[in-house]
Protein backbone atom coordinates (compact mmCIF):
# COMPACT_ATOMS: atom_id res chain seq x y z
CA UNK A 1 0.00 0.00 0.00
CA UNK A 2 1.45 3.38 -1.04
CA UNK A 3 1.01 6.90 0.32
CA UNK A 4 -0.21 8.19 -3.03
CA UNK A 5 -3.57 9.45 -1.67
CA UNK A 6 -1.83 11.61 0.93
CA UNK A 7 0.66 12.91 -1.63
CA UNK A 8 -2.25 13.75 -3.93
CA UNK A 9 -3.93 15.68 -1.12
CA UNK A 10 -0.70 17.58 -0.43
CA UNK A 11 -0.51 18.58 -4.10
CA UNK A 12 -4.17 19.62 -4.12
CA UNK A 13 -3.72 21.85 -1.09
CA UNK A 14 -0.58 23.45 -2.51
CA UNK A 15 -2.43 24.11 -5.77
CA UNK A 16 -5.24 25.75 -3.78
CA UNK A 17 -2.66 27.93 -2.02
CA UNK A 18 -1.27 29.10 -5.37
CA UNK A 19 -4.77 30.29 -6.31
CA UNK A 20 -4.60 32.73 -3.37
CA UNK A 21 -7.95 34.46 -2.83
CA UNK A 22 -9.46 33.24 -6.08
CA UNK A 23 -9.96 34.80 -9.51
CA UNK A 24 -12.29 37.53 -8.30
CA UNK A 25 -9.94 38.82 -5.61
CA UNK A 26 -6.86 38.47 -7.83
CA UNK A 27 -8.65 40.57 -10.47
CA UNK A 28 -9.49 43.18 -7.82
CA UNK A 29 -5.80 43.34 -6.90
CA UNK A 30 -4.78 43.82 -10.52
CA UNK A 31 -7.53 46.38 -11.13
CA UNK A 32 -6.05 48.41 -8.26
CA UNK A 33 -2.74 48.44 -10.15
CA UNK A 34 -1.02 46.08 -7.73
CA UNK A 35 0.71 42.73 -8.24
CA UNK A 36 -0.19 39.68 -6.22
CA UNK A 37 2.27 38.37 -3.67
CA UNK A 38 3.12 35.40 -5.91
CA UNK A 39 3.93 37.75 -8.80
CA UNK A 40 6.02 39.89 -6.46
CA UNK A 41 8.05 36.91 -5.31
CA UNK A 42 8.75 35.96 -8.93
CA UNK A 43 9.92 39.47 -9.83
CA UNK A 44 12.00 40.11 -6.73
CA UNK A 45 13.90 36.82 -6.41
CA UNK A 46 16.21 35.10 -8.88
CA UNK A 47 14.23 32.89 -11.25
CA UNK A 48 13.06 29.55 -9.84
CA UNK A 49 14.86 29.95 -6.51
CA UNK A 50 11.88 30.39 -4.16
CA UNK A 51 11.33 27.50 -1.76
CA UNK A 52 8.12 28.08 0.15
CA UNK A 53 7.87 27.13 3.81
CA UNK A 54 4.52 26.55 5.52
CA UNK A 55 2.52 26.42 2.31
CA UNK A 56 0.13 23.94 3.94
CA UNK A 57 -0.73 26.25 6.84
CA UNK A 58 -4.30 27.50 6.72
CA UNK A 59 -7.82 26.37 7.51
CA UNK A 60 -9.72 23.38 6.20
CA UNK A 61 -13.21 21.90 6.44
CA UNK A 62 -13.85 18.18 6.42
CA UNK A 63 -16.53 15.80 5.18
CA UNK A 64 -18.15 13.32 7.58
CA UNK A 65 -15.78 10.61 6.37
CA UNK A 66 -12.76 12.76 7.27
CA UNK A 67 -11.84 13.72 3.72
CA UNK A 68 -11.07 17.34 2.94
CA UNK A 69 -14.04 19.43 1.83
CA UNK A 70 -12.18 22.72 1.37
CA UNK A 71 -8.82 24.32 2.13
CA UNK A 72 -7.79 27.98 2.37
CA UNK A 73 -4.09 28.74 2.85
CA UNK A 74 -2.93 31.37 5.29
CA UNK A 75 -2.32 34.79 3.77
CA UNK A 76 1.34 35.07 4.76
CA UNK A 77 3.72 33.67 2.15
CA UNK A 78 7.11 32.72 3.55
CA UNK A 79 10.19 30.99 2.22
CA UNK A 80 13.77 31.29 1.13
CA UNK A 81 15.21 32.18 -2.24
CA UNK A 82 18.10 34.05 -3.80
CA UNK A 83 18.87 37.59 -4.90
CA UNK A 84 21.86 37.92 -7.22
CA UNK A 85 22.79 34.40 -6.21
CA UNK A 86 22.77 35.12 -2.48
CA UNK A 87 20.29 33.33 -0.17
CA UNK A 88 17.61 35.46 1.49
CA UNK A 89 14.44 34.94 3.52
CA UNK A 90 11.18 36.48 2.28
CA UNK A 91 7.83 36.96 3.99
CA UNK A 92 4.94 38.54 2.10
CA UNK A 93 1.30 39.38 2.75
CA UNK A 94 -1.40 38.09 0.42
CA UNK A 95 -3.90 40.94 0.15
CA UNK A 96 -6.27 38.80 -1.92
CA UNK A 97 -6.98 36.82 1.25
CA UNK A 98 -8.97 39.03 3.64
CA UNK A 99 -6.89 42.10 2.88
CA UNK A 100 -3.75 40.72 4.50
CA UNK A 101 -5.28 40.62 8.00
CA UNK A 102 -5.04 37.81 10.55
CA UNK A 103 -5.49 34.23 9.39
CA UNK A 104 -4.67 30.84 10.84
CA UNK A 105 -0.92 30.41 11.23
CA UNK A 106 -0.02 34.03 10.42
CA UNK A 107 1.74 35.08 13.59
CA UNK A 108 3.57 31.76 13.89
CA UNK A 109 4.81 32.11 10.32
CA UNK A 110 5.87 35.70 10.95
CA UNK A 111 7.77 34.67 14.06
CA UNK A 112 9.42 31.89 12.10
CA UNK A 113 10.63 34.28 9.38
CA UNK A 114 12.47 36.43 11.92
CA UNK A 115 13.91 33.40 13.70
CA UNK A 116 15.00 31.69 10.49
CA UNK A 117 16.73 34.81 9.13
CA UNK A 118 18.54 35.41 12.41
CA UNK A 119 19.55 31.80 13.14
CA UNK A 120 20.72 31.08 9.59
CA UNK A 121 22.24 34.56 9.14
CA UNK A 122 20.31 35.48 6.00
CA UNK A 123 18.95 38.88 4.90
CA UNK A 124 15.22 39.28 5.48
CA UNK A 125 12.77 40.92 3.06
CA UNK A 126 9.26 41.76 4.17
CA UNK A 127 6.66 42.46 1.47
CA UNK A 128 3.94 44.22 3.45
CA UNK A 129 0.34 44.89 2.46
CA UNK A 130 -2.60 44.98 4.84
CA UNK A 131 -2.35 44.74 8.59
CA UNK A 132 0.65 42.49 8.08
CA UNK A 133 -0.41 39.70 10.42
CA UNK A 134 -2.41 41.79 12.80
CA UNK A 135 -6.10 41.08 13.36
CA UNK A 136 -9.41 42.82 13.26
CA UNK A 137 -12.28 42.70 15.73
CA UNK A 138 -13.74 39.89 13.61
CA UNK A 139 -10.86 37.76 14.86
CA UNK A 140 -12.26 37.88 18.41
CA UNK A 141 -15.44 36.12 17.33
CA UNK A 142 -13.55 33.54 15.30
CA UNK A 143 -11.16 32.53 18.10
CA UNK A 144 -13.76 32.93 20.83
CA UNK A 145 -11.70 35.31 22.95
CA UNK A 146 -9.52 38.39 22.90
CA UNK A 147 -5.77 38.03 23.10
CA UNK A 148 -3.01 39.68 25.10
CA UNK A 149 -0.80 41.91 22.89
CA UNK A 150 2.73 40.53 22.93
CA UNK A 151 1.60 36.98 23.57
CA UNK A 152 2.41 34.85 26.58
CA UNK A 153 6.02 36.07 26.87
CA UNK A 154 7.36 32.90 25.23
CA UNK A 155 8.67 34.73 22.16
CA UNK A 156 6.95 37.97 21.24
CA UNK A 157 7.10 39.11 17.63
CA UNK A 158 8.50 42.52 18.62
CA UNK A 159 11.40 40.87 20.43
CA UNK A 160 12.15 38.67 17.43
CA UNK A 161 12.11 41.68 15.08
CA UNK A 162 14.59 43.49 17.33
CA UNK A 163 16.79 40.40 17.48
CA UNK A 164 16.78 40.07 13.69
CA UNK A 165 17.65 43.74 13.17
CA UNK A 166 20.75 43.34 15.32
CA UNK A 167 21.91 40.38 13.23
CA UNK A 168 20.87 40.55 9.56
CA UNK A 169 19.89 43.21 7.00
CA UNK A 170 16.13 43.75 7.00
CA UNK A 171 14.29 45.34 4.05
CA UNK A 172 10.60 46.26 4.08
CA UNK A 173 8.59 46.97 0.92
CA UNK A 174 5.18 48.58 1.46
CA UNK A 175 3.20 47.91 -1.69
CA UNK A 176 -0.40 48.70 -0.73
CA UNK A 177 -2.50 49.90 2.22
CA UNK A 178 -0.79 49.07 5.53
CA UNK A 179 -1.99 49.46 9.12
CA UNK A 180 -1.29 48.36 12.67
CA UNK A 181 1.29 45.60 12.97
CA UNK A 182 1.99 45.94 9.27
CA UNK A 183 3.17 49.52 9.86
CA UNK A 184 5.43 48.35 12.68
CA UNK A 185 6.89 45.68 10.40
CA UNK A 186 7.67 48.40 7.85
CA UNK A 187 9.58 50.71 10.17
CA UNK A 188 11.33 47.88 12.06
CA UNK A 189 13.78 47.57 9.19
CA UNK A 190 17.08 48.93 7.99
CA UNK A 191 15.61 50.13 4.71
CA UNK A 192 11.99 50.70 3.74
CA UNK A 193 10.27 51.69 0.50
CA UNK A 194 6.71 52.69 -0.46
CA UNK A 195 5.13 53.15 -3.89
CA UNK A 196 3.71 56.60 -4.63
CA UNK A 197 -0.05 56.78 -5.21
CA UNK A 198 -0.33 53.08 -4.37
CA UNK A 199 0.98 52.58 -0.84
CA UNK A 200 -0.40 54.07 2.34
CA UNK A 201 0.57 53.41 5.94
CA UNK A 202 -0.99 54.31 9.27
CA UNK A 203 -1.18 53.26 12.88
CA UNK A 204 -4.95 53.20 12.38
CA UNK A 205 -6.85 53.76 9.13
CA UNK A 206 -9.16 56.64 8.12
CA UNK A 207 -12.40 55.15 9.58
CA UNK A 208 -10.90 54.74 13.04
CA UNK A 209 -9.22 58.15 12.90
CA UNK A 210 -12.52 59.79 11.92
CA UNK A 211 -14.34 58.03 14.73
CA UNK A 212 -11.69 59.22 17.19
CA UNK A 213 -12.30 62.82 16.14
CA UNK A 214 -9.38 63.16 13.73
CA UNK A 215 -11.50 64.26 10.78
CA UNK A 216 -12.27 62.60 7.47
CA UNK A 217 -9.08 61.88 5.56
CA UNK A 218 -8.29 59.76 2.53
CA UNK A 219 -5.65 57.06 2.76
CA UNK A 220 -3.26 59.28 0.84
CA UNK A 221 -3.91 62.30 3.08
CA UNK A 222 -3.45 60.28 6.25
CA UNK A 223 -0.56 58.07 5.32
CA UNK A 224 0.64 58.39 1.73
CA UNK A 225 4.26 57.94 0.75
CA UNK A 226 4.95 61.69 0.82
CA UNK A 227 3.80 61.92 4.44
CA UNK A 228 6.15 59.18 5.58
CA UNK A 229 9.31 60.01 3.62
CA UNK A 230 9.09 63.61 4.85
CA UNK A 231 8.58 62.41 8.43
CA UNK A 232 11.38 59.86 8.23
CA UNK A 233 9.15 56.87 9.00
CA UNK A 234 9.97 55.44 5.56
CA UNK A 235 13.30 55.78 3.77
CA UNK A 236 12.28 56.07 0.13
CA UNK A 237 9.35 56.28 -2.28
CA UNK A 238 9.30 55.04 -5.86
CA UNK A 239 6.83 55.07 -8.74
CA UNK A 240 6.47 51.34 -9.42
CA UNK A 241 6.75 48.00 -7.66
CA UNK A 242 9.57 46.98 -9.97
CA UNK A 243 11.52 50.05 -8.82
CA UNK A 244 10.94 48.98 -5.23
CA UNK A 245 12.33 45.51 -6.00
CA UNK A 246 15.39 47.05 -7.65
CA UNK A 247 15.99 49.31 -4.63
CA UNK A 248 15.83 46.29 -2.33
CA UNK A 249 18.33 44.36 -4.43
CA UNK A 250 20.71 47.31 -4.61
CA UNK A 251 20.52 48.04 -0.88
CA UNK A 252 21.43 44.46 -0.04
CA UNK A 253 24.36 44.50 -2.50
CA UNK A 254 26.31 46.80 -0.16
CA UNK A 255 25.81 44.70 2.97
CA UNK A 256 26.98 41.34 4.27
CA UNK A 257 24.42 38.60 4.86
CA UNK A 258 24.82 39.06 8.61
CA UNK A 259 26.97 40.74 11.23
CA UNK A 260 29.19 37.64 11.16
CA UNK A 261 30.41 38.51 7.64
CA UNK A 262 32.03 41.52 6.00
CA UNK A 263 30.59 43.50 3.07
CA UNK A 264 31.72 42.13 -0.29
CA UNK A 265 34.07 43.96 -2.60
CA UNK A 266 33.30 43.90 -6.32
CA UNK A 267 35.84 44.16 -9.13
CA UNK A 268 36.87 47.83 -9.34
CA UNK A 269 35.65 49.52 -12.51
CA UNK A 270 36.85 53.08 -11.84
CA UNK A 271 40.38 54.46 -11.62
CA UNK A 272 41.31 55.23 -8.01
CA UNK A 273 43.71 57.93 -9.25
CA UNK A 274 40.96 59.79 -11.08
CA UNK A 275 41.14 63.50 -10.21
CA UNK A 276 38.15 65.72 -10.93
CA UNK A 277 39.27 69.24 -11.88
CA UNK A 278 35.89 70.72 -10.95
CA UNK A 279 36.55 70.01 -7.26
CA UNK A 280 39.15 72.77 -7.15
CA UNK A 281 36.50 75.45 -7.58
CA UNK A 282 33.24 73.77 -6.51
CA UNK A 283 33.18 75.48 -3.08
CA UNK A 284 32.62 79.24 -3.50
CA UNK A 285 34.93 81.68 -1.74
CA UNK A 286 31.85 83.66 -0.74
CA UNK A 287 30.77 81.77 2.36
CA UNK A 288 27.12 82.66 2.08
CA UNK A 289 26.92 80.91 -1.27
CA UNK A 290 25.93 77.27 -1.37
CA UNK A 291 27.29 74.48 -3.55
CA UNK A 292 26.17 71.00 -4.66
CA UNK A 293 27.51 68.45 -2.18
CA UNK A 294 26.05 65.59 -4.21
CA UNK A 295 28.35 66.55 -7.10
CA UNK A 296 31.30 66.16 -4.76
CA UNK A 297 30.02 62.76 -3.65
CA UNK A 298 29.64 61.53 -7.23
CA UNK A 299 33.16 62.76 -8.02
CA UNK A 300 34.98 60.97 -5.21
CA UNK A 301 33.20 57.57 -5.12
CA UNK A 302 33.17 54.94 -7.85
CA UNK A 303 31.10 56.22 -10.76
CA UNK A 304 27.39 55.52 -10.39
CA UNK A 305 27.80 53.74 -7.06
CA UNK A 306 26.15 56.23 -4.70
CA UNK A 307 22.88 54.88 -3.28
CA UNK A 308 21.16 57.62 -1.27
CA UNK A 309 18.66 56.82 1.48
CA UNK A 310 16.22 59.06 3.32
CA UNK A 311 16.65 62.01 0.96
CA UNK A 312 13.48 63.83 2.05
CA UNK A 313 14.06 63.64 5.82
CA UNK A 314 16.63 65.58 7.83
CA UNK A 315 17.72 67.20 4.58
CA UNK A 316 20.76 69.04 5.93
CA UNK A 317 22.43 65.62 6.11
CA UNK A 318 22.96 63.31 3.11
CA UNK A 319 23.28 59.60 3.85
CA UNK A 320 23.78 56.55 1.67
CA UNK A 321 26.01 53.72 0.54
CA UNK A 322 28.69 53.89 -2.13
CA UNK A 323 31.76 52.05 -3.34
CA UNK A 324 35.36 53.19 -3.39
CA UNK A 325 37.76 50.98 -5.35
CA UNK A 326 35.00 48.38 -5.28
CA UNK A 327 34.68 48.40 -1.47
CA UNK A 328 31.26 49.23 0.03
CA UNK A 329 31.30 52.28 2.31
CA UNK A 330 28.76 54.22 4.33
CA UNK A 331 28.79 57.86 3.31
CA UNK A 332 27.50 60.87 5.22
CA UNK A 333 27.75 64.50 4.09
CA UNK A 334 26.49 67.92 5.11
CA UNK A 335 24.23 69.66 2.62
CA UNK A 336 24.68 73.46 2.72
CA UNK A 337 21.53 73.88 0.63
CA UNK A 338 19.41 73.11 3.72
CA UNK A 339 19.95 75.31 6.81
CA UNK A 340 23.54 75.74 5.72
CA UNK A 341 24.19 72.13 6.73
CA UNK A 342 23.33 72.72 10.40
CA UNK A 343 21.96 69.81 12.38
CA UNK A 344 18.23 69.93 12.93
CA UNK A 345 16.42 67.56 15.27
CA UNK A 346 15.43 65.50 12.22
CA UNK A 347 18.98 65.47 10.82
CA UNK A 348 20.30 64.29 14.19
CA UNK A 349 17.83 61.39 14.27
CA UNK A 350 18.88 60.51 10.73
CA UNK A 351 22.55 60.54 11.72
CA UNK A 352 21.98 58.26 14.72
CA UNK A 353 20.13 55.65 12.68
CA UNK A 354 22.62 55.73 9.83
CA UNK A 355 25.73 55.56 12.00
CA UNK A 356 24.24 52.64 13.91
CA UNK A 357 23.41 50.89 10.61
CA UNK A 358 26.97 51.30 9.35
CA UNK A 359 28.40 50.10 12.66
CA UNK A 360 26.14 47.07 12.82
CA UNK A 361 27.28 45.77 9.43
CA UNK A 362 30.98 46.78 9.58
CA UNK A 363 30.96 49.44 6.86
CA UNK A 364 33.78 52.00 6.89
CA UNK A 365 32.43 55.54 7.19
CA UNK A 366 33.31 58.38 4.83
CA UNK A 367 32.16 61.74 6.22
CA UNK A 368 32.25 64.76 3.90
CA UNK A 369 31.78 67.36 6.58
CA UNK A 370 30.18 70.78 6.33
CA UNK A 371 28.22 71.85 9.42
CA UNK A 372 28.15 75.29 11.09
CA UNK A 373 26.63 73.75 14.25
CA UNK A 374 23.24 72.83 15.65
CA UNK A 375 20.29 74.69 14.17
CA UNK A 376 19.28 77.66 16.32
CA UNK A 377 16.03 79.51 16.92
CA UNK A 378 12.66 78.95 18.56
CA UNK A 379 11.66 76.09 16.25
CA UNK A 380 14.91 74.30 17.02
CA UNK A 381 14.42 74.69 20.76
CA UNK A 382 10.82 73.47 20.57
CA UNK A 383 11.95 70.41 18.59
CA UNK A 384 14.39 69.41 21.33
CA UNK A 385 17.30 69.81 18.92
CA UNK A 386 19.96 69.94 21.62
CA UNK A 387 18.97 66.53 22.98
CA UNK A 388 18.67 64.85 19.58
CA UNK A 389 21.90 66.41 18.33
CA UNK A 390 23.82 65.45 21.46
CA UNK A 391 22.60 61.88 21.04
CA UNK A 392 23.97 62.02 17.47
CA UNK A 393 27.33 63.19 18.82
CA UNK A 394 27.37 60.22 21.19
CA UNK A 395 26.39 57.78 18.40
CA UNK A 396 29.38 58.96 16.38
CA UNK A 397 31.70 58.68 19.38
CA UNK A 398 30.51 55.10 19.96
CA UNK A 399 31.10 54.03 16.36
CA UNK A 400 33.81 51.35 16.28
CA UNK A 401 34.56 50.96 12.57
CA UNK A 402 37.06 52.73 10.30
CA UNK A 403 36.26 56.42 9.82
CA UNK A 404 37.57 59.00 7.40
CA UNK A 405 36.52 62.66 7.60
CA UNK A 406 37.07 65.21 4.87
CA UNK A 407 36.23 68.69 6.14
CA UNK A 408 34.89 70.58 3.15
CA UNK A 409 33.91 73.91 4.70
CA UNK A 410 32.29 74.57 8.12
CA UNK A 411 33.19 72.72 11.32
CA UNK A 412 32.00 74.56 14.41
CA UNK A 413 30.93 73.95 17.98
CA UNK A 414 29.81 70.69 19.56
CA UNK A 415 28.60 69.44 16.18
CA UNK A 416 32.01 70.25 14.73
CA UNK A 417 33.62 68.02 17.32
CA UNK A 418 31.51 65.17 15.99
CA UNK A 419 33.04 65.18 12.53
CA UNK A 420 34.74 61.98 13.71
CA UNK A 421 34.63 59.58 16.68
CA UNK A 422 36.57 60.99 19.61
CA UNK A 423 39.18 59.19 21.69
CA UNK A 424 40.76 57.14 18.92
CA UNK A 425 42.75 57.53 15.73
CA UNK A 426 40.86 58.27 12.51
CA UNK A 427 41.73 59.36 8.99
CA UNK A 428 41.12 63.11 8.65
CA UNK A 429 41.71 65.61 5.86
CA UNK A 430 40.65 69.20 5.23
CA UNK A 431 40.15 71.16 2.05
CA UNK A 432 41.60 74.70 1.75
CA UNK A 433 38.00 75.95 1.95
CA UNK A 434 37.62 74.53 5.46
CA UNK A 435 37.24 76.68 8.56
CA UNK A 436 36.52 75.80 12.17
CA UNK A 437 36.24 77.06 15.71
CA UNK A 438 33.84 77.38 18.60
CA UNK A 439 31.39 79.29 16.36
CA UNK A 440 31.43 81.07 12.97
CA UNK A 441 32.64 84.66 12.79
CA UNK A 442 29.28 85.81 11.49
CA UNK A 443 27.30 86.86 14.53
CA UNK A 444 29.99 85.83 16.98
CA UNK A 445 32.04 88.99 16.53
CA UNK A 446 29.20 91.29 17.56
CA UNK A 447 28.66 89.33 20.76
CA UNK A 448 32.34 88.96 21.73
CA UNK A 449 33.35 92.54 20.89
CA UNK A 450 30.12 94.30 21.76
CA UNK A 451 31.56 96.96 24.07
CA UNK A 452 34.49 97.74 21.75
CA UNK A 453 32.17 98.14 18.75
CA UNK A 454 29.68 100.31 20.65
CA UNK A 455 32.49 102.59 21.93
CA UNK A 456 33.91 103.19 18.46
CA UNK A 457 33.25 106.41 16.59
CA UNK A 458 32.13 104.36 13.60
CA UNK A 459 30.71 101.02 14.90
CA UNK A 460 30.20 99.57 11.41
CA UNK A 461 33.77 100.31 10.39
CA UNK A 462 35.02 98.86 13.67
CA UNK A 463 33.06 95.66 13.05
CA UNK A 464 34.62 95.30 9.57
CA UNK A 465 38.07 95.91 11.04
CA UNK A 466 37.67 93.23 13.71
CA UNK A 467 36.25 90.71 11.25
CA UNK A 468 39.18 91.25 8.88
CA UNK A 469 41.64 90.79 11.75
CA UNK A 470 40.02 87.56 12.84
CA UNK A 471 39.55 86.33 9.29
CA UNK A 472 43.31 86.07 8.86
CA UNK A 473 43.44 83.76 11.87
CA UNK A 474 40.94 81.35 10.29
CA UNK A 475 43.32 80.06 7.65
CA UNK A 476 43.44 76.25 8.00
CA UNK A 477 47.19 76.49 7.41
CA UNK A 478 47.62 78.13 10.83
CA UNK A 479 45.88 75.15 12.41
CA UNK A 480 48.07 72.75 10.45
CA UNK A 481 51.18 74.49 11.78
CA UNK A 482 50.33 73.22 15.27
CA UNK A 483 49.28 69.77 13.98
CA UNK A 484 45.72 70.41 15.14
CA UNK A 485 44.69 69.07 11.74
CA UNK A 486 46.74 66.32 10.11
CA UNK A 487 46.61 67.38 6.48
CA UNK A 488 45.14 70.00 4.17
CA UNK A 489 44.77 68.57 0.70
CA UNK A 490 44.16 69.54 -2.87
CA UNK A 491 40.44 68.70 -3.31
CA UNK A 492 41.33 66.77 -6.46
CA UNK A 493 43.30 64.29 -4.32
CA UNK A 494 40.24 63.29 -2.31
CA UNK A 495 39.35 60.17 -4.30
CA UNK A 496 42.88 58.67 -4.28
CA UNK A 497 43.10 59.24 -0.53
CA UNK A 498 39.71 57.63 0.10
CA UNK A 499 40.83 54.64 -1.95
CA UNK A 500 43.92 54.34 0.24
CA UNK A 501 41.72 54.57 3.35
CA UNK A 502 39.38 51.73 2.36
CA UNK A 503 42.20 49.45 1.28
CA UNK A 504 44.27 50.02 4.42
CA UNK A 505 41.35 49.48 6.78
CA UNK A 506 39.58 46.61 4.95
CA UNK A 507 41.52 43.79 6.70
CA UNK A 508 41.20 45.42 10.13
CA UNK A 509 37.44 45.19 10.52
CA UNK A 510 36.24 42.63 13.08
CA UNK A 511 33.01 40.71 12.59
CA UNK A 512 30.25 39.89 15.06
CA UNK A 513 27.41 41.72 16.80
CA UNK A 514 27.75 45.39 17.70
CA UNK A 515 27.85 46.33 21.37
CA UNK A 516 24.34 47.79 21.05
CA UNK A 517 21.13 46.56 19.46
CA UNK A 518 20.10 48.70 16.50
CA UNK A 519 16.70 50.34 16.94
CA UNK A 520 14.45 51.44 14.05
Amino acid sequence: MSWEPEVTEIKRRKKAALAMGGEKNVKRQHDAGRLTIRERVDRLLDKDTFHEVGGLAGSATYNPDGSTASFAATNVIYGRGKIDGRPVVLAGDDFTMRGGSAEAGNIDKLRHTEMFAKEYRLPLIRVVEGSGGGGSVRTFEEIGRTYMPGGNQSGSYSYLMADAMATVPVVALGLGPIAGLGAARMVASHYSVMVRDQSSMFIAGPPLVARAGGGKLTKEELGGAKIHVNAGAIDDAVDTEDEAFERARRFLSYLPSSVYDLPTRIAPADDTERRDESLLSIVPRERRKVYAMRKIIESVVDKGSFFEMGKQFGRSIITGFARVDGWPVALMAGDPMHYGGSWTAAAAQKIIRFVDLAGTFHLPMVNLYDCPGFKIGLDAEMAGTVRHATRAVFAICQYQGPWCSVIIRNCFGLAGGAHQPQGRLNFRYAWPSARWGSLPLEGGVEAAYKSEIEAAADPKAKLVEIEARLEALQSPLRTAETYDVEDIIDPRDTRPLLAEFVNLTAPLRPVGPASWGLRP
